[in-house]
């Protein structure tokens, strides 16, 4: 059974066997989750993204990369669908939790820790992105056994605690 644990904090700093990065399509790092996860993780990540990833990843999709200079080992990166775009699919969002648990539990890893995918420049609204990542997370059989889903700001993580506590009731 998974264990879901709502954390306020940096992703750069879990301990745990991976990371999710909310990556772009291109994969050679960007702003916000995917740019603080290329700086802390150093040069090593990117080299990494390029050698695997030379056409970058399909919204919705998950590879996995060395974690660098990061606590973590992996890092997984997914492509979150950008709302703010127009690109407004839900089952692409969900695609991303359950692709990257598929990648984590394939690398054996049995702690991951999330960011919400695609709520911060990629504009979903935060109370949807809150519900799909525990929708997918939640409906998803994995071997992983333990979930974080990060929230930097307090305010997300207000929603995600709420959330996670609703499980439990």
């Amino acid at each position: 059974m998974t264990t879901l644990t709502a954390v306020h904090g940096d992703i750069t700093t879990q301990h745990v066997d991976a990371v999710v990065n909310a990556a772009n399509t291109a994969m050679r790092g960007g702003g916000g989750v995917d740019g603080a996860i290329h700086r802390a993780g150093g040069s090593e990540v990117l080299a990494d993204c390029i050698a695997r990833f030379p056409h970058g990843l399909a919204t919705g999709d998950a590879g996995w990369t060395t974690a660098g200079n990061l606590p973590a080992r992996w890092v997984i990166h997914t492509v979150g669908p950008n709302h703010a775009a127009g690109e407004r699919d839900r089952s692409l969002l969900l695609s991303c939790y359950r692709r990257s648990l598929e990648v984590a539990a394939g690398l054996g890893a049995r702690s991951v820790a999330f960011p919400l995918i695609s709520a911060g420049v990629y504009g979903w609204p935060a109370d949807d992105a809150v519900a799909a990542a525990i929708e997918a997370i939640t409906s998803t059989p994995t071997a992983v056994e333990r979930v974080l889903l990060v929230a930097y700001s307090a305010a997300d993580h207000h929603r995600v605690s709420a959330a996670v506590e609703a499980l439990a009731e």
